[in-house]
């Protein structure tokens, strides 16, 4: 009876509060929202562990007003219904309350059709879950954001049998199976599913402990933006107070979701300027500033890997004296890559570049771990204001040497061939497909993709009777070949005639010399998202040609280079229709670097379509799952 009266309590408490805010004060009721829903279908689910918190009330009227909006029991100590209820307590506390209920999912919560009562005890108990019987009532698909989630929930339980998990924004499921490096269709094992739990639950009992609860997330929420930072590797082993460090250092972003840190998008390098008088009568500082390279490849072996490697001799070479710089390659694993940075920081090396996307999770950890280093990404469709992250316009080369072949070509084909759909690589595409369809106005770019099973794009290109293409835009030492840049294929022998090139050295020089006169502000970086994406003007994105180029195609092409850098022409400006006909910007208009950056459509005059995810090469999929374009999130195919 006494445990009755606190539940009680409990319930009139919840009742006064809902009424004061002008809230219904009982059990929502099933049948009542459905009455003004539009659903499409039933399925039973069978016997389904039901978690307590996502038992939001019930199916009918009948009951409802015996339990306020919490499920405490609204009527007296002396009536019928509470003698059941302390009875059913009573079963509790013996031999726990095993029979199942039966109830009703909508948009993954829970309404009871029989065993209010038991609900009832076990949340006055602190129980996590009952079992159940359920049956899914599914609403039809709308435009509703709540709908659209829920079907990306039921895509997500397919795979998982995981109901205990809600997100409040859009792609948070997808998303989630991209951070756990599972692919869209791999349907998860009875281990899988428990190691997830024992994770999610260490970590809610932390996010909890601290207030999460009363902050404007749901923990499925916070759970993902943690994982985004500190990753899922070895959580359920972490002890609390690691736990609660790193939350310490995320919960501003907690308190600001579902907004992300500001973003401060540096287009171009800042004016340069004079050393400060006082630097000018201080002595140079005797010990160099020492610098960490990290690489997921060998120079030998990766293209990306040596413009990088040439970046750095390059820093060594025009601030000798006053940098030191180390390099570590081959950093292909989580492990790997957070030993390499620990080294590097009991090195003393106060800035560290990690050159791919693929480290951009072990770059995250480390600026949590190190806030006082100077962590920087090259990646891109990056937010975090716990890193820098930098990257290359390098569209704009794309555009230049797509309006070179349109001079070039002596037939209406032009060939161009990608490897990863990624982020940025549709823009690239597009802007050489600006570029030839400025000089040539009748061409046709024919795309076709390296990572596709079983594709020949050599024979495609010949039978297509193409002439020039577009291809890799650096070389690999150990695997040197003709094709790379723009290059003629005329004659079964292949001639370079003009290839963009990555000055990485530029970049490194300005960024590094920012931080040698004291003008990089540490703190600013902890709260904003910071993105270094440079192009032409920078000097970092160049295009080399051949000595054997007309001379009026050269001319040209240096005044529309002269456009670019000078003037701040963007190929983007002008009218763009894709290849389904639709408009994706007007006459007068410029797409916004984020529309650019995320482009994931192809404009009319290219011929080819982008792969869906199986039928792409098995090497592919991990870049796809980090940086692969928006379509690729949700599906296996992609589609």
């Amino acid at each position: 009876m006494e445990d009755y009266a606190k539940a009680r309590k409990l319930a009139q408490k919840a009742y006064r509060t809902a009424l004061l805010k002008g809230s219904y004060p009982y059990l929502p009721v099933l049948d009542e929202i459905l009455s003004f829903t539009k659903t499409a279908s039933e399925t039973d689910l069978g016997l389904v562990d039901i978690p307590l918190d996502q038992i939001a009330g019930t199916k009918t009227a009948g009951r409802t007003q015996a339990f306020a909006g919490n499920f405490m029991p609204l009527l007296p100590e002396d009536s019928e219904f509470a003698a059941k209820w302390i009875s059913l307590y009573h079963a509790h506390l013996d031999e726990g309350i095993r029979d199942p209920i039966k109830a009703c999912e909508f948009m993954n919560r829970f309404y009871v059709i029989e065993g209010n009562k038991r609900v009832s005890v076990l949340k006055y108990s602190d129980a996590v879950s009952i079992s159940g019987h359920v049956t899914r009532i599914l609403p039809e698909k709308n435009d509703s954001k709540e709908v659209r989630i829920y079907y990306e929930f039921l895509d997500f339980y397919k795979l998982t049998s995981i109901n205990y998990l809600w997100f409040s924004q859009e792609g948070s499921f997808p998303h989630l199976l991209k951070l756990l490096g599972k692919t869209p269709d791999h349907i998860w094992s009875d281990d899988e599913r428990m190691d997830f739990h024992s994770a999610y639950i260490h970590f809610t009992d932390v996010f909890e402990e601290k207030g999460g609860r009363k902050l404007p997330l749901t923990p499925g929420d916070a759970f993902l933006l943690y994982l985004d930072v500190c990753g899922y590797d070895g959580l359920p082993e972490k002890p609390h107070s690691q736990i609660r460090t790193e939350l310490g250092k995320l919960w501003k972003d907690f308190t600001i979701f579902p907004q992300k840190p500001p973003l401060e998008l540096s287009m171009q390098p800042a004016a340069q300027t004079g050393r400060p008088v006082i630097s000018r009568l201080l002595p140079a500082a005797s010990t160099p500033l020492k610098i960490a390279f990290l690489h997921d490849k060998t120079a030998e072996t990766s293209s990306w890997t040596y413009g990088h490697e040439l970046g750095r001799q390059h820093l060594n070479q025009v601030l000798a004296g006053q940098v030191e710089t180390i390099s570590c390659e081959n950093i292909n694993s989580e492990e790997s890559g957070r030993k390499a940075i620990d080294d590097a920081v009991s090195k003393g090396c106060k800035v560290i570049f990690t050159t791919s996307p693929k480290l951009l999770g072990t770059s995250l950890k480390a600026a949590v771990r190190y806030p006082d280093i100077k962590l920087l990404n090259c990646s891109l469709q990056t937010y975090s204001g716990h890193l820098r992250t930098y990257y290359g316009r390098l569209y704009e080369a794309k555009f230049l040497t797509g309006a070179l072949a349109g001079i070039l070509t002596d037939t209406p084909h032009v060939g161009y061939l990608a490897d990863y759909p990624i982020y940025g690589m549709l823009a690239n595409i597009n802007a050489f497909a600006l570029g030839v369809k400025m000089t040539n106005p009748e061409a046709v770019v024919h795309l076709e993709w390296s990572t596709v099973k079983d594709s020949h794009p050599d024979e495609v290109f010949r039978q297509k009777g193409i002439s020039y293409v577009s291809g890799q835009d650096l070389i690999t030492p150990r695997h040197a070949s003709r094709k790379f840049g723009l290059y003629d294929i005329r004659g079964g022998e292949m001639i370079n005639v003009a290839s963009p090139i990555w000055h990485w050295g530029k970049f490194y020089e300005r960024i590094i010399r920012d931080i040698l006169k004291g003008s990089w502000k540490q703190k600013e970086s902890q709260t904003k998202s910071i993105h270094y994406w440079w192009g032409i003007s920078s000097g970092m994105i160049d295009v080399i040609c051949s000595k054997d180029l007309p001379s009026g195609a050269g001319w040209l092409l240096n005044l529309i280079r002269r456009e670019i850098s000078d003037s701040g022409f963007n190929p983007f400006s002008s009218p763009l229709q894709d290849q389904e006909g639709s408009w994706k910007n007007q006459p007068g208009n410029c797409l916004s670097p984020e529309e650019i950056i995320t482009m994931d459509w192809l404009l009319n005059n290219v011929e080819g379509k982008i792969p869906s995810m199986d039928a792409l090469v098995e090497e592919a999929r991990p870049m796809i799952l980090l940086q692969g374009i928006r379509q690729f999130l949700g599906t296996a195919s992609g589609s």
